[in-house]
C-alpha cells in the first residue's frame, strides 16, 4: 500500500467524521473520536460499514476497542486493507 492510499483513507474518514458530527472541531489525526467529536457507537458502526464498503474490507468489531483517535482508526483501516 502506498502513502497515497493512507492519505485517501485519512481524507475519507475526516470528511465522513465531519459530516457525522455537529461540532465545529477541526478534525486532525489526533482528534479524539469520543471526547472531541462525540462519536457514539451507532455513528461509529455506520462509519465502519461505509468504510468496509468503500475499501472492500471487513473490520472486526473487537479491533475498535482500542481506537480513540482519528489516526488510530486510519491506522486500523490501513492495516486491514494492506493485509487483504
Amino acid at each position: 500500500m502506498t502513502d497515497s492510499n493512507y492519505d485517501e483513507i485519512m481524507r475519507l474518514l475526516c470528511d465522513r467524521l465531519s459530516s457525522l458530527t455537529n461540532s465545529d472541531t477541526q478534525i486532525s489525526p489526533e482528534t479524539n473520536l469520543i471526547s472531541q467529536l462525540s462519536i457514539d457507537s451507532i455513528k461509529l458502526l455506520n462509519l465502519i460499514m461505509e468504510v468496509e464498503d468503500t475499501f472492500d474490507i471487513s473490520i472486526p468489531i473487537n479491533a475498535l476497542a482500542d481506537v480513540q483517535t482519528v489516526r488510530e482508526l486510519v491506522d486500523l483501516v490501513h492495516k486491514i486493507k494492506t493485509a487483504s
